[in-house]
Order: C-alpha cells, then structure tokens, then sequence
C-alpha cells in the first residue's frame, strides 16, 4: 500500500479482482448489509458494536478479510492510502453507494496518527493487514522500507490505544518473524518445533539481506511494545506466503520478497503457504474470540495449509509465480526425514477446530494459478 502503480498494472489488478469474486461468489459482497442486520438481530447488538476497520483493504489480503467480515455480520470501514487505492475499488464495483453494502471507504497514512485517529474513530476493532511493497516491483523490499513499515505498526497500534471506541486489533504480521534465527541445532534425534515462542534473530536477518523478514519482525515487535501496558487487546497473525486464486498478478511482489532465502526454508522443513481464504477466516475467527471467557484468544497465532517439502513443489511454486527455474531447485529439499525444524500452527488449530491435528496438511493446487 503507498505506492503508486502503472495504469496498465493497475487495470490487470482489477481484472483478476473481478475474476476472484466471480469464483468466490459475488453475492457474499452484496450480502454484507443483510448479514449485518440478521446477525444484530441476533445478538442484540447495535450496529456501532460490529463496526471495525481494515488497513489495505485493498490488497491481497485485505480485500480477502473485508470479505469474510461481510460474511460474518459486520460493517467495515475500508482505510485507502491514495486516491488510486479509491478508484480501484470503484472500478472493482464490489459495493453500492458508500455504506449500502456495509462497507464505509476513508482515507488514512499508515504514517499519520491523527489520520489514523479519524479512520478508527467509532471502530470497535482494527484489522492492521497493510504493508509495504517495493514501489519499482523488482527487489520486493529493502532495508529501508523495513524500517518504514516498523514505524507503521507503531503508528497504528498507538492510534488504536488513543480512539476511544477501539478495543481490539488483529496484526497481520509473517511466519518469516518466526523461523529465521542465528543458532541451528544439530544432531537431534527430533526436529525442533516452530511455534508462535519464536522469533526471528533481526541480526540474522540483516546478515543475510532478509529484508522481508526483518521489517516483519521488526514491526510486530513494535506493534507489542506500542501495546504493552495499555488499554488494548492485540493479537498478531503470522501467514505463511499467501496463495489463492490470481496471487501471482495481486501479490506477486510481497511473494518473491517472501521467498528470498527459500532454498534454505525448504531444506530445513520451514516452507510453507496459506491459503487466502484460510487466513481471511483466521482473522475473524481470532478477533471474535479475543472476548472469550478466560480472555480468550491472545499473543501470536501460526497460520499455514501446507508444508512445501519437495523440490518438484518448489519448483511448480516459482514457476506460478514467473519465477526461473534453476536445477538447484529439484534437487534441495528436506523431507520429513531430514528436516531439522517442524512447524507447528496447533494453536490456532485449537481454536478454530479443536478436531485439528497441530500440522495440518492440507494442499491445494488450485492455490497456484
């Protein structure tokens, strides 16, 4: 979000957005307002206690979670950055007038608290999905704009504490804060588990260039210390690289971004994808329970399909993403025998289904197109 895009690229984004509403079904859209009534009919809760607000509504993910909140009874607040993120969503023509739909559009700077404050004002909760992509569209992300989009999180995490009405905010951060660190172990008879305990070594990262990684990692750790000690309940969201249906045109820059490093991540058992629609759902599914009895839902949430662990599948992976294909990458590859990390994602498992084993591994080829 941010950045400034080509007409033409900005017309085949739109396009792909249309083509995914026609396979996920448009009428989920348009269902929106009466699912808001039906589900405040129910609940007996009045409108303003359902309305929340989106970050980059408009991007991948965003758009993916703005869905599923329609899906689920609420009003969203859709927060732009640019008046091309505007015209976009009107040309998408996914909602009536402005509201009719259950869908409210403001504009908002990630980098501007007071901008932020008008955004979430009469929000009760805040999705933070949005990030920063490389306005070129070539290297994915740099050191700088990792050190942008921590300042980002901090930004908005301190605009929720300071808009009296917000309670609650989901953070979208990576499974790439997780899995990269200095110290390997080596000979263990059992690989070493990656859950939501770890974070990625931000020296390691800078090292070794994992730019992606690092502002990642750095920004959720803002997003922590702007939250600790304060009024608000936070929650974070770590995706693996996200697939679904057009992600090579509409996240093809965050993707390759992702998968610097890859060939390392595949050969240790630490590649992974996510489904979209999964990860939309994830969200929601968090958020409602971050009021449960006993607290509910807290701290950081793992969220993968599927463990990539063959080279053949790595490189069905580049190719989708028009990435070349070098023979290094048939050849690397862990396999549960070789991998010394195993990811684990039964937190949220657990919350969503307590019938879930903690790796699910679920694959889904149609992800890839």
């Amino acid at each position: 979000m941010g950045v400034l895009r080509s007409t033409q690229s900005m017309e085949a984004e739109v396009e792909e957005m249309r083509a995914a509403l026609l396979r996920h079904g448009a009428g989920a859209w348009r269902s929106g307002a009466a699912a808001k009534r039906a589900a405040g009919a129910e609940e007996g809760a009045a409108p303003e206690a359902r309305t929340v607000c989106v970050t980059g509504g408009i991007s991948f993910v965003g758009l993916a979670v703005v869905d599923r909140l329609l899906r689920h009874g609420y009003i969203v607040r859709l927060a732009l950055e640019t008046q091309e993120d505007l015209d976009k969503l009107q040309e998408m023509e996914m909602f009536g007038e402005n509201g009719s739909d259950g869908v409210w559009t403001v504009m908002a700077n990630v980098m501007d608290q007071d901008s932020l404050n008008r955004a979430f004002n009469g929000c009760v909760g805040v999705f933070h999905t949005s990030s920063l992509v490389d306005p070129g569209g070539i290297s994915g992300y740099t050191k700088h704009m990792a050190i942008l989009e921590a300042r980002a999180a901090e930004q908005v995490v301190e605009a929720c504490v300071r808009t009296e009405s917000v309670r609650k905010c989901v953070f979208t951060s990576s499974l790439l804060a997780c899995v990269w660190r200095q110290s390997y172990p080596h000979h263990r008879r059992f690989p070493t588990i990656i859950d939501e305990s770890c974070w990625s070594d931000e020296s390691f990262c800078r090292e070794n260039k994992l730019w992606f990684a690092l502002g990642k990692t750095m920004a959720e750790k803002a997003a922590w210390r702007a939250a600790r000690g304060r009024d608000l309940k936070l929650v974070t969201i770590c995706p693996a690289l996200v697939t679904g249906p057009g992600f090579r045109r509409r996240n093809s820059t965050p993707s390759i971004a992702y998968l610097k490093g890859a060939h390392a991540m595949l050969a240790e058992g630490l590649l992974a994808t996510a489904d979209v629609e999964r990860v939309a759902e994830a969200h929601v599914r968090v958020y409602e329970a971050m009021s449960g009895a006993g607290g509910g839902a807290g701290g950081r949430y793992i969220c993968y399909d599927h463990v990539v662990r063959s080279g053949e599948e790595f490189a069905e992976l580049r190719r989708q993403l028009g990435l070349p294909i070098s023979r290094r990458g048939f050849s690397d590859g862990g396999g549960d025998g070789d991998a010394r990390f195993a990811l684990c994602n039964g937190k949220l498992a657990r919350l969503v289904s307590s019938r879930r084993r903690c790796t699910y591994d679920v694959y889904y080829p149609a992800s890839y197109d």
